[in-house]
């Protein structure tokens, strides 16, 4: 299969419903102590231009698990950092490895690495998107709920590439969902148009409250991403009134549960006693990324279970 994962309004509804099935077994055969080697043999080429604890982690450890090999690449430490064509990279690096994940700040240079490469490309994260985090989220919300339908979303703070992951999924997927950022912070104006296009059920509102109000999922992230750091002080003014507390939690349904891709910084977007607290699925959230994407790189690498 020959297709690249960059963004999930590029896969259609089925196709993700396929990856979460094909985690839930991963993951079962896992827990079970199974083999489930479906790529054994291949190796995952790994470019990090953003530093990382899950991302790295999650890939290095799911290709072992899957009975590959991941490649660690820094991007100051190739040639993509001294200037060469990222098309340049992509044909080389599709001559040696099986598959590529780039962790960027730029979308544009996964998409150019997906344009040039003959091998799936994976999106690690960019400034635009970060749709490995949004199944792993869905799919904790699959295991806590039973099914990512009928339920309401929200999502409160900057309108970054987790909003715009959320907003494309909702889209994909028919979900409702509400999204609630200050004034200033607004997700990106052509990706809340395509969303539209496509029909999406989306709340946008400068209120948390009235996205919160009795919704089943409650999300947030931190308030300033890598990159952001010199406005830290600034965004910490804009976003005082969005924090997700106790508050926020007692405005949504009595068993709603809470979300958020890590890393926190507590008492800033999120309450200690909020992530700590019964409402939370964090951590098995961030044990999905590893399932989740498992689930992502047998699909687009690998051969059936079958």
């Amino acid at each position: 299969m020959n297709k690249d994962f960059l963004d999930l309004s590029q896969w259609s509804a089925q196709e993700l419903e396929d990856i979460f099935d094909l985690t839930r077994d991963l993951k079962a055969r896992q827990k079970r102590g199974e083999s489930h080697q479906l790529l054994a043999g291949k190796t995952l080429g790994m470019v990090f231009e953003k530093s990382s604890t899950r991302t790295r982690i999650s890939f290095e450890v799911g290709m072992y698990q899957l009975g590959g090999h991941a490649l660690f690449l820094s991007s100051g430490t190739t040639q993509m950092g001294r200037g060469e064509p990222i098309e340049d990279t992509a044909r080389v690096m599709s001559r040696y490895v099986d598959g590529l994940m780039v962790r960027t700040y730029s979308h544009d240079i996964v998409e150019q690495l997906a344009q040039h490469a003959s091998i799936p490309v994976i999106n690690g994260l960019t400034d635009l998107t970060h749709p490995c985090q949004i199944m792993a989220d869905l799919f904790t919300v699959i295991e806590h709920k039973g099914s990512f339908r009928d339920l309401s979303y929200c999502w409160i703070g900057d309108g970054n590439n987790m909003a715009h992951s959320w907003i494309n999924a909702a889209a994909v997927l028919g979900f409702e969902l509400r999204v609630a950022t200050p004034k200033g912070y607004e997700p990106d104006a052509a990706i809340v148009e395509r969303a539209n296009k496509m029909g999406a059920n989306i709340l946008y509102t400068n209120d948390p409250f009235v996205a919160a109000k009795d919704a089943h999922v409650l999300n947030t992230d931190v308030w300033a991403s890598m990159g952001q750091e010199q406005e830290q002080k600034i965004r910490e003014k804009a976003f005082a009134g969005f924090q997700l507390n106790q508050g926020i939690v007692e405005a949504a349904d009595r068993e709603s549960i809470v979300l958020h891709c890590l890393p926190a910084h507590r008492g800033e977007e999120i309450t200690h006693e909020v992530i700590e607290g019964p409402h939370s699925v964090v951590f098995d959230e961030a044990e999905n990324r590893l399932h989740v994407q498992k689930a992502i790189m047998a699909t687009l690498m690998g051969k059936s279970l079958c």
